[in-house]
């Protein structure tokens, strides 16, 4: 294993864990004695993706990734929710044991991640994936999103404000600042 600072081609395993898909490994560099952590994941059959133009494309995480960071950007999420959305839909992709699944199998589960996750995140990504034709079917889709009852986390999920503590002001009382004279 290459050191990712130094490139020198020898390191000691410090550390060894079980993770969900595989194993962690921390490791150490015996030239500069950095440390740094690998993955070690079963290699599956490739997966192929059958786009909507009949077109074959190798599944690929990052671009799911870059997909759902665009719909989520500016979202005040809890730390590694897209990293998770992205695992959960590569294992159920995994699980259903196929070599070849549509995008519109994919799309699915993203938006239904999303809807759950956040509702802003949903619509914008909806407004990509659905391609909607005109904005009567977009304000639709809205309005549809607008009826069902949000989903409320439950007392497992990580509070997306975890400083909140209920010391914050009510809205229209901030704090005044004072002139200094001087």
């Amino acid at each position: 294993m290459h050191c990712p600072y130094c490139g020198h081609y020898d390191s000691r395993v410090i550390d060894s864990r079980d993770v969900d898909d595989g194993i962690r490994r921390r490791r150490e560099c015996t030239q500069c004695g950095l440390r740094f952590t690998t993955y070690e994941r079963i290699q599956t059959t490739a997966l192929w993706v059958i786009k909507r133009d009949g077109r074959r494309e190798e599944f690929n995480k990052e671009k799911l990734l870059s997909g759902l960071r665009l719909a989520c950007a500016k979202r005040p999420l809890p730390a590694g929710a897209i990293d998770r959305v992205v695992e959960e839909i590569e294992g159920e992709l995994q699980r259903l044991g196929r070599a070849e699944v549509p995008s519109a199998t994919i799309g699915e589960m993203v938006m239904q991640r999303l809807k759950a996750l956040d509702r802003v995140a949903y619509i914008r990504f909806a407004s990509v994936y659905r391609d909607f034709a005109d904005v009567e079917l977009f304000t639709k889709a809205v309005e549809a999103l607008g009826r069902e009852p949000a989903a409320r986390p439950s007392e497992n999920q990580p509070s997306l404000f975890p400083l909140d503590n209920g010391l914050t002001r009510p809205a229209g009382t901030a704090r005044r600042r004072r002139k200094q004279v001087g």
